[in-house]
């Protein structure tokens, strides 16, 4: 189950201005706002009340009390370890490092948490038994989608990834029935990684998306989907990227196929026995 903290940070984008200064002083200041009153926050946020209460039930919350409920025990599940905060500062490295660490472990929890577990199987076995793989990514998550490919045909999976556009979108067009796309980004709303999940669902191919929002227009469209989490607004403000959730998915995916595919470890001994002659 997805955090406040975390439904914040993935409907952002789509807040109203009021909203989104809600939104940002939340994130910033999670602690404070437990002890605060509606009207202190709609003030603080230079918002209206009805801002607020908008707020609220715009990231999933039954209101003000239910928002205070929520960050308390969130802050209480994050700072077991001790105090925590969103800061990030040369004068106290060791403190930042730790704030650092708390918010990406609870990144990953929430992330693992949020797979459905049936689904998650069929997911492995269409991709253990598929003839060919496509992982389709633009921008920053085209490592994650490298990777991916890297991991998936060390295990004799046939995968392809790529850097160009177009020549990912040409290969769609491709895939068929016991094909699979796995389609990855952040927002979920990038139009042409979206393009890709069309023409693949449309020719009978099985599609997995990786976003951080089940609702986006890639999360909408595709058969299967895995709910990422990021935390990088905690730390970054406007900006919100983070490689790790989906590159844990993806580690998660291969380790359970090492286990699938018959003759996996044989196959990564080849590959890597092929390698080591460029590491020496």
């Amino acid at each position: 189950m997805s955090s406040v903290l975390d439904n914040i940070t993935v409907l952002y984008d789509q807040l109203f201005d009021a909203e989104k200064k809600i939104a940002k002083y939340i994130l910033n200041n999670p602690k404070e706002v437990v002890d605060m009153t509606v009207s202190e926050l709609a003030e603080t946020s230079d918002v209206s009340i009805a801002s607020v209460s908008r707020f609220c039930r715009k990231v999933g919350l039954k209101g003000f009390a239910h928002l205070k409920v929520s960050l308390a025990q969130e802050l209480v599940d994050t700072h077991k370890g001790g105090e925590i905060s969103n800061e990030i500062s040369l004068e106290n490295i060791p403190q930042s490092l730790q704030n650092i660490l708390a918010n990406k472990i609870t990144e990953l929890k929430q992330t693992v948490n949020s797979i459905n577990t049936d689904e998650f199987k069929e997911v492995l076995e269409g991709i253990k038994d598929a003839s060919r793989v496509q992982i389709v990514a633009v921008g920053n998550t085209i490592p994650v989608a490298i990777d991916a490919a890297f991991k998936f045909n060390e295990l004799g999976i046939p995968t392809t990834a790529g850097t160009i556009w177009e020549t990912q979108l040409s290969y769609s067009f491709t895939l068929g029935k016991g094909d699979v796309l796995i389609a990855i980004s952040n927002s979920g709303e990038s139009d042409k990684v979206l393009e890709a999940v069309k023409i693949a669902n449309k020719n009978g191919a099985m599609t997995l998306g990786i976003t951080n929002n089940a609702y986006s227009a890639i999360g909408e469209e595709v058969q299967y989907h895995i709910t990422t989490a990021t935390r990088e607004k905690l730390f970054l403000d406007e900006f919100c990227f983070s490689r790790v959730s989906a590159m844990t998915v993806i580690e998660i995916i291969f380790l359970f196929l090492t286990v699938m595919v018959e003759n996996a470890h044989k196959s990564m001994i080849q590959c890597e026995e092929m390698f080591a002659v460029d590491k020496r």
